[in-house]
């Protein structure tokens, strides 16, 4: 019996070679939140770990500037 094989998930950031996350884009932070508006976590979403601590700072910027609600 061979083990099974997880499949390597590929950052998102890192295919589209963009080296920061912008908090205006909204369509993309969207991907990465819940449906309660909690931030995803690296398991689950397959970013990267320098681009996930990215991603929660631009997060975070996006719920103080309004573009994101904080929860929903």
């Amino acid at each position: 019996m061979t083990p099974i094989k997880k499949q390597s998930r590929h950052c998102h950031f890192c295919r589209v070679s963009s080296e920061a996350v912008d908090f205006k884009d909204t369509d993309t932070l969207h991907r990465y939140l819940s449906s309660f508006g909690k931030i995803v976590s690296r398991k689950r979403s397959g970013v990267c770990p320098w681009h996930q601590r990215k991603l929660a700072v631009a997060v975070k910027r996006a719920r103080f500037m309004g573009l994101l609600p904080y929860a929903v």
